[in-house]
């Protein structure tokens, strides 16, 4: 066998296991999996900054005792630093190029991942489909006419594309998530505190913002949130501590759970029929596993819910680019693309008042629905409302870009505090994904898991969330369907090796 086929079937685990037995060594694989992206990356353009060099450099001194010693990786343009790398943030604002490693780059470096790439972004993560003005589109190696969703679209078209088999991502609003569901991926949005963001940040989006990883398996994720997870001295939280490995979870039998279904939209909108049969996939899987489920309502995440997210989101892009005028010396907002601009105006133009008050709603909102799940092990939902979208597919057209237009150079963004005009935005923005952020304002960890195959050949994921601080549980329960399902061995076609 090749080793560019290694790359391109083996998961992070089993790529390690083969270079510690010696089939190939640090320095073959990271060439492998520089020379796969070479070949494919020009199809799929996920690469937003080679680190060829300084991998290649890397997997020659690497510590060989590591538990991924050698493994190829890749790491998100956004919102993590390496010393010596560009940081772009998916912008045309001049890059930030740190002189310190963030904590979680430490933590992967540690336990012998090879970064050969930065993954692509859209701009700040703000949309949930890899496009940019700075990058162009990233595409999907299942049919490169399509999404791989976003933000974190660049880390797994990598992974999907068989270049690297875990990378990097964030999740803000479903950005682990969505792209998992997009490119038949596992991944885990992990509990709020779970992995530090400094010293970069303290927090992010209120505290909405959370680090891992999309992989091939379940076991990777597990086994690389036990390398990452735990307290950093500058980290102003931690998630509750688990009990034991999450290796460990992902080894064993769930038991038998008790699980809730929530098939409805949050915003109201359709939802296609090959979404809800993939949820019925996943229920399907969950009962031969032995598991009772119910289906359920979360009437307190609603129309008013999700605009108070967007609200919050608005206000954190208005403090994002003032921060990024400070650090550039001017004003950057002629560097960004027009929806980025209006959104950081709708930041600006709410007061501090309505934005406390819509961090606050959403915090009962949480506590409600925190305790009306508590019953539950896992609830199963959608991440997306249809099937994989083409490529421009969420781009503002007609009556949309010309709304767009009017109030990025009339200024006139304070028409957005009205209602009927912002629901139709939000609308616009959210009715391909209108379930991930629901997580993110909880604090609880959900994981992707690629249980379905549309009849067009796309990957499409639900996800299943857990109770605050229990990735266990989940990485238990997906551990099982991956296996009664054989989803693990999927690969997407391009350029099979």
């Amino acid at each position: 066998m090749s080793i560019e086929k290694l790359i391109w079937e083996e998961d992070a685990t089993g790529l390690a296991e083969r270079i510690k037995a010696g089939d190939l060594s640090p320095v073959e694989a990271v060439d492998a999996s520089i020379a796969r992206a070479e070949r494919v990356n020009p199809q799929i353009n996920a690469i937003a900054e080679k680190l060829y060099d300084r991998a290649r450099t890397r997997a020659g001194t690497v510590d060989r005792t590591a538990p991924l010693a050698g493994v190829p990786f890749a790491i998100k343009d956004l919102g993590i630093a390496q010393a010596g790398v560009p940081t772009h943030q998916g912008s045309r604002i001049p890059a930030f190029t740190p002189d310190f490693d963030s904590v979680l780059t430490e933590r992967y470096l540690a336990a012998g991942l090879i970064p050969i790439a930065t993954s692509t972004s859209p701009e700040f993560g703000l949309r949930l489909v890899t496009e940019s003005a700075a990058f162009g589109a990233t595409r999907s190696p299942w049919n490169t006419a399509h999404t791989t969703g976003g933000s974190s679209g660049g880390a797994s078209a990598l992974v999907a594309a068989g270049i690297v088999p875990a990378a990097h991502a964030s999740d803000g609003g479903g950005s682990i998530r969505v792209p998992s569901a997009n490119t038949g991926l596992v991944g885990m949005k992990v509990s709020r505190g779970r992995i530090p963001l400094t010293p970069l940040a303290s927090e992010s989006w209120y505290g909405f913002v959370v680090d891992h990883a999309v992989t091939r398996s379940v076991r990777d994720s597990a086994l690389l949130l036990d390398l990452t997870h735990g307290p950093d001295a500058l980290a102003p939280y931690v998630a509750r501590p688990s009990r034991g490995t999450f290796i460990e979870a992902a080894s064993r039998g769930p038991g038998r759970l008790k699980l809730g279904v929530y098939r409805g939209s949050p915003l109201g909108l359709d939802i296609s029929w090959e979404t809800l049969a993939a949820l019925d996939t996943a229920i399907a899987l969950a009962k031969e596993g032995g598991h009772s489920v119910e289906e359920i309502d979360l009437p307190m995440v609603d129309r008013a819910f999700m605009a108070n997210f967007c609200r919050v989101v608005a206000a954190s892009m208005a403090g994002t680019l003032r921060m990024e005028a400070r650090r550039i010396g001017r004003n950057v907002a002629g560097d960004v693309e027009r929806a980025t601009r209006v959104l950081a105006r709708l930041g600006e133009v709410l007061s501090a008042g309505e934005i406390y008050a819509a961090v606050e709603r959403l915090h009962a909102a949480s506590r409600s629905l925190l305790t009306e799940t508590a019953r539950f092990d896992a609830v199963l939902m959608p991440i997306i409302a249809h099937p994989p979208v083409p490529v421009g597919g969420l781009d503002p057209a007609g009556a949309d870009e010309h709304i767009e237009n009017l109030l990025d150079k009339l200024h006139l963004t304070r028409l957005l505090k009205r209602d009927g005009i912002f629901g139709q935005l939000m609308d616009k923005s959210l009715w391909f994904t209108p379930w991930p952020a629901i997580q993110n304002v909880t604090g609880q960890p959900a994981i992707a898991l690629p249980v379905h195959v549309t009849a067009a050949g796309l990957p499409l994921g639900i996800q299943a969330a857990g109770r605050l601080g229990d990735e266990e549980t989940l990485f238990s329960l997906a551990a099982q369907m991956e296996t009664i399902s054989g989803w693990k061995d999927r690969r997407a076609p391009l350029l099979t090796p």
